[in-house]
């Protein structure tokens, strides 16, 4: 018999609940592996009492000490990372959603440089003072918001909410935190961990639905951070109207990677590879359409043929595990019908049908070559092992491509000329731009969008800011 787990953890314990249970189910087997109760509006009611009581204690922290705590926060989840055995938190990560291990112990460690980085910004930030009209200095200060929400979803269960969390703690804010169903039980472990650190109270954390939140948090706290599908985002920023508080919401990409006819193809394939299949394409910032020179179409393919067909799909708990699976049970069935389509819309699938294993959520990969400009497959983010790959004659049709997708998160670009690679990437419409890096997330720089990717922006100062507002106290001196 599973132990049933709860998904409340309010005031620094791990509280039952009378919400109903929800079976948790590995995207590796395809069976259930535990069972976690779901909070109720009463919990979430709760959790925002508890933030709101502890809010006048942690903003009065000077910041050093804050600091300090985020800094131990860090240590604990690296000294986590280290552990790649059954029972491990890495383990947890890659059977509750699919993650090879080997990126679930970077998450745990991405996750930490969170913690350091906003405790870097936070030592950092000073008030300015402005002396231009005689008699009268300008302070500008900067204060913490109050109660932050926090609502993540299950494609990265603790690097988000640690982009999240630790920035609204640098600032002085109190958490509310709503993880996903999906990898529930390592966002309450980082929880947890947070609890290990800082005051019961500071940060509270609830799984419940949908509307058990916004009867209560979206009523009350005092700016909101979501990350999530664009159709979520659009529903929150509706919800959230009426009040005007702040609110950064990171929703769904559609990012172009773009090969210029002077790349180095292995280079270019090699890095399509991970920006494309880095979370087994389960990523906001994955690379969804490939604009590939005419000239160099049959080369860049055959070379990308023979890699993709030579991935190991299986259990990502495995070392030789190129390929896990997906972490919704529906998504299977899903992509194949996005590819589906794509190849009735006239594109041609370029990769062989790859052996998947007959138990858990597995989806083989594949490219489309020119599918429709106007099918799924180019259009709206895939968020799986898929891409369609349009030719293109001048590089100007391929920056129109890029800037109509309606989606402004993230592009690459690869190539052999810095200068040209560089202007290229300035002329994206994106928030992130990857230049021969399939990589180009940093916890010390600003991550957002434009567009559908939605508005606001976490990590770097920008990230810290998400929590804070500014008071200007002008004062005059007689004399």
């Amino acid at each position: 018999m599973r132990a049933q787990k709860t998904g409340v953890r309010i005031n620094g314990e791990a509280l039952r609940t009378k919400g109903p249970e929800h079976e948790l189910i590995s995207p590796v087997t395809g069976e259930a592996f535990s069972s976690i109760t779901l909070g109720t509006e009463e919990d979430t009611a709760k959790a925002y009492d508890y933030a709101r009581s502890t809010f006048d204690t942690w903003s009065a922290l000077p910041k050093e000490a804050r600091a300090r705590t985020l800094r131990e926060i860090a240590i604990s989840l690296r000294r986590e990372a280290e552990k790649i055995d059954e029972g491990s938190w890495a383990w947890l990560i890659s059977t509750e959603t699919g993650k090879r291990l080997a990126e679930a112990q970077a998450e745990l460690n991405f996750s930490a440089v969170y913690f350091e980085t906003f405790a870097d910004l936070i030592l950092e930030q000073q008030p300015s003072d402005y002396s231009v009209i005689p008699g009268i200095t300008h302070r500008v200060e900067v204060h913490p918001i109050g109660v932050s929400a926090v609502l993540t979803p299950w494609n990265f269960p603790i690097s988000i909410p640690a982009r999240k969390i630790a920035a609204a703690l640098a600032a002085g804010c109190t958490v509310v935190f709503k993880p996903a169903e999906i990898g529930v039980l390592s966002s309450l472990r980082l929880s947890a961990l947070i609890d290990e650190h800082t005051a019961p109270g500071v940060v509270n954390t609830v799984l419940a639905t949908p509307e058990a939140v916004t009867a209560t948090w979206f009523k009350q706290v005092d700016s909101v951070s979501f990350t999530g599908s664009t159709r979520v985002g659009r529903i929150i920023a509706q919800e959230l109207a009426p009040r005007f508080i702040p609110q950064v919401l990171e929703l769904g990409g559609n990012a172009s990677f773009v090969v210029l006819d002077d790349v180095d193809i292995s280079d270019a394939v090699d890095t399509l590879l991970i920006a494309k299949f880095r979370n087994n394409g389960q990523s906001c910032i994955a690379a969804n359409t490939i604009l590939l020179p005419q000239s160099l179409a049959s080369d860049f393919t055959d070379l990308l043929r023979e890699k993709t067909e030579g991935l190991v799909i299986g259990d990502p708990r495995v070392p030789e595990t190129d390929l896990g699976p997906l972490a919704p049970p529906q998504d299977p069935s899903r992509i194949q019908k996005v590819v589906a389509d794509a190849v009735e819309s006239g594109g041609a699938p370029l990769i062989k049908e790859l052996d998947v294993p007959a138990h858990g959520y597995y989806s083989a990969p594949q490219f489309v070559m020119n599918p429709d400009p106007t099918s799924g497959i180019v259009t709206s983010e895939s968020f799986g092992p898929i891409a369609g790959i349009l030719l293109y004659d001048d590089i100007d049709e391929a920056i129109k491509i890029q800037h109509n997708s309606g989606y402004g998160l993230a592009s690459y670009v690869v190539g052999a000329d810095p200068e040209r690679t560089a202007a290229l990437a300035t002329s994206f419409r994106a928030g992130i731009v990857g230049v021969n890096n399939a990589t180009p997330n940093y916890p010390g720089a600003p991550f957002g969008g434009l567009g559908d990717s939605g508005l606001g922006y976490e990590g770097g100062r920008q990230g810290l800011e998400a929590h804070q507002y500014f008071q200007t106290v002008a004062t005059r001196f007689n004399g």
